[in-house]
């Protein structure tokens, strides 16, 4: 049985720096089934990768970095 990669994409608009990334990528990457984290200060999106992904848990991950979805 494979399992489905999906791919879920978010806009930050709120990032603007260094440290932003970091604690994007560190808090998303907690969530159950990401496989990958690419967040890209030049365009203030987190891009998501992984199996079975739980859109409100990224979110919620998003959140608790201290940074809302637009």
């Amino acid at each position: 049985m494979s399992l489905t990669i999906e791919q879920l994409s978010y806009s930050v608009p709120s990032m603007g720096c260094g440290h932003c990334v970091a604690a994007l990528a560190s808090e998303v990457e907690k969530v159950a089934g990401v496989s990958s984290v690419d967040v890209d200060l030049n365009t203030k999106r987190v891009a998501v990768a992984g199996a079975e992904l739980d859109d409100a848990a990224v979110r919620a991950a998003i959140d608790e970095a201290g940074y809302d979805v637009a």
